[in-house]
């Protein structure tokens, strides 16, 4: 009996010894295991569909959801409510008028522009049910950008919303020239070019077409391309396959999130986030969405209290945002859990927490076209994502060192990257395999190959270059540090520098032009800026160039500051010296070449003064 009770006491001793040794060595084992072996359980059922060549794709899944639970609320939008099975009928409606009026057939690709709306999701989903590929189009792009859409995913046809119709006046004799087809959700048009969709789904069958129509054997099919703003200027549509999409769905399910929840969706569906995570998600887990068509800072609370909202997504600007509102007695009155979204500021996340109470964050790393993503499913405050060993083992990645001055990777004696120690900053790498393909972009083998850097540490081996510095420490977090290359991110959206450059360099008084972007204290991202050079014996029009970056780019992208230079410096490779120009940034105290400041009071670029300076680093000046 002592035997016993002693051999008990030992066995607990040690027990508690490997308890407390674990919580202090190794504090997020559990949770880390936890949430791998959710990851790989996901990721062994995409196996099985791989082997069995019987895919179940999200649209299969919202098929089965509106099967399960037809009357549960999919999307609420602007007070109105859709079903499961409203949105499964008007999309199968859509998909009949698709077959018989539109002539579309299985493996075309179709354009889609659209606001936030549920037809968005309708049409979407009626596309993809006759088995074509849809192209998400920025709303924001301008006519030069968005023609070039066209050629890169080889659409032929357009489905535009009611409401940005108009926007097309520019560029619609172009589309019909280049037989392109256009269609608009209303019921009868001005222009007898456009063609309307609304008269028609009254009178379409509401029964689902034929399954065959949509059915894959492969996840590696295409089924979307979403834009991206690149290096080359013009947007690069980014394949997005079955397996992309059905990884981005199982997002808020790795997070902790159930058919309970409510999530509010105030990005723009054309975005990854919005669409693969956010629309995705809510059907894998058979929730309710509520969509909003532009985010408000100001309704965003009572939106969250009037629907019972329980999770949300974000980009970091919508947090801060947020923070900026007055307070009221009323910030903690919620049911908001969890926000999942990218690029939160360790002291906006620290704010936000503190004033609205105890929402755990989730901040998710990945590019649309990427095939790395971190997840910091911990929720420490600043860190983007989380790795460990076993992470490891399965998504192989690097950081290696970077010249910021000559802007590349720095090699050794024998040509290849040098890998960062542990805490250090270093460019994000990615290596192109099985398990983390690549699938590139549309319509350019080159932009494919340019995002690629091979002989990385090895003759043959091949990375996925993110363009993200970052850092790692000790505790395996992961922590974002700076872009690198020619994009700027302002206001939640990539610009491409070489875009604004080719835009900027049409004015008649700019021989040359250098874009970059830099830091505004309070602000996420980078504001873009210009350093010019003025043809001899002609002078810098503030007003003209106004009217030209209005006319001719969208809002993130248009510089928020001009710098007049003499000469442009160059590296030693012979490319734009940006690195001094970004360090130097936008303060007239310290900078003797003349500043302005893009004005949309006075709708032009005036001179940037110590007042106006003081007055943007204090917030005050909207920018």
């Amino acid at each position: 009996m002592a035997l016993t009770v002693g051999w008990l006491s030992a066995l607990t001793a040690g027990m508690i010894s490997v308890y407390l040794l674990m919580k202090h060595c190794f504090p997020y084992f559990w949770k880390d295991l936890v949430f791998l072996l959710k990851v790989i359980r996901y990721g062994l059922k995409l196996e099985l569909f791989k082997l069995t060549s019987n895919v179940c794709t999200v649209l299969d899944r919202f098929i089965q959801q509106a099967q399960r639970i037809p009357n549960k609320p999919f999307v609420i939008c602007d007070g109105s409510v859709h079903t499961y099975s409203d949105v499964e009928r008007r999309s199968n409606r859509l998909a009949a008028v698709f077959l018989e009026s539109v002539n579309l057939r299985k493996g075309e690709c179709v354009a889609l522009l659209m606001s936030n709306e549920p037809d968005f999701l309708c049409v979407w989903f009626g596309l993809a049910k006759i088995g074509c590929s849809v192209a998400f189009l920025n709303t924001s792009i301008k006519s030069k950008s968005l023609l070039h859409c066209f050629s890169c995913c080889g659409a032929k046809t357009l489905i535009v919303g009611a409401d940005l119709v108009e926007s097309l006046d520019i560029i619609l004799p172009t589309l019909l020239e280049n037989n392109i087809q256009v269609w608009t959700m209303k019921s009868q048009s001005e222009n007898v070019q456009v063609h309307t969709l609304l008269d028609k789904i009254d009178a379409a069958c509401d029964q689902p077409v034929p399954p065959a129509l949509h059915a894959t054997t492969s996840l590696k099919s295409p089924t979307l391309y979403i834009f991206t703003s690149g290096t080359t200027g013009l947007p690069k549509a980014a394949v997005i396959t079955h397996l992309q999409s059905l990884k981005a769905a199982a997002g808020f399910w790795a997070f902790g999130a159930n058919e309970d929840d409510v999530v509010y969706i105030p990005l723009p569906l054309y975005h990854s986030a919005a669409s693969l995570i956010g629309i995705g998600g809510t059907i894998q887990l058979g929730a309710t969405c509520v969509l909003k068509k532009k985010f408000s800072a100001s309704q965003f609370w009572d939106d969250c209290r009037k629907h019972d909202v329980t999770v949300f997504q974000y980009i970091g600007e919508l947090c801060r945002y947020l923070c900026n509102q007055p307070k009221t007695k009323r910030d903690k009155v919620h049911k908001v859990r969890m926000g999942v979204g990218n690029g939160l500021r360790q002291d906006v996340w620290q704010k936000f927490q503190s004033r609205f109470g105890n929402i755990k964050m989730y901040e998710v790393y990945g590019s649309t076209e990427g095939n790395l993503c971190f997840m910091n499913h911990i929720g420490k405050i600043g860190s983007v994502g989380r790795s460990n060993f076993l992470y490891k083992l399965l998504f192989k990645y690097e950081l290696v060192k970077y010249n910021m001055e000559n802007d590349e990777p720095v090699k050794d004696q024998y040509g290849f990257c040098q890998r960062v120690k542990m805490g250090e900053t270093g460019l994000l790498l990615s290596k192109v395999s099985t398990i983390s393909p690549f699938f590139g972009y549309a319509g350019s083998k080159q932009l494919t190959e340019k995002k690629l850097m091979r002989n990385v540490f090895s003759e043959g081996d091949a990375y996925f270059n993110t363009g993200d510095l970052m850092a790692e420490d000790p505790e395996g977090f992961i922590y974002f540090k700076d872009r690198v290359g020619d994009t700027f991110r302002w206001k939640g959206e990539n610009a491409a520098t070489t875009e604004v450059m080719e835009t900027l360099g049409l004015v008649d008084f700019i021989q040359e032009v250098n874009v970059y972007g830099v830091e505004i204290p309070g602000h996420e991202g980078r504001a873009g800026m210009a350093a010019i050079i003025v043809r001899p014996g002609l002078k810098f029009d503030g007003k003209k160039l106004f009217e030209h970056v209005m006319r001719d780019l969208p809002p993130y992208a248009r510089p928020l500051f001009i710098r007049l230079q003499e000469v442009m410096k160059m590296t030693s490779t012979f490319k734009q010296q940006k690195f001094q120009l970004v360090q130097s940034g936008f303060n007239p105290s310290t900078i003797t070449a003349p500043l302005y400041v893009l004005d949309y009071q006075q709708n032009g670029y005036i001179p940037l003064t110590d007042i106006i300076y003081q007055s943007i680093l204090a917030g005050e000046r909207k920018l």
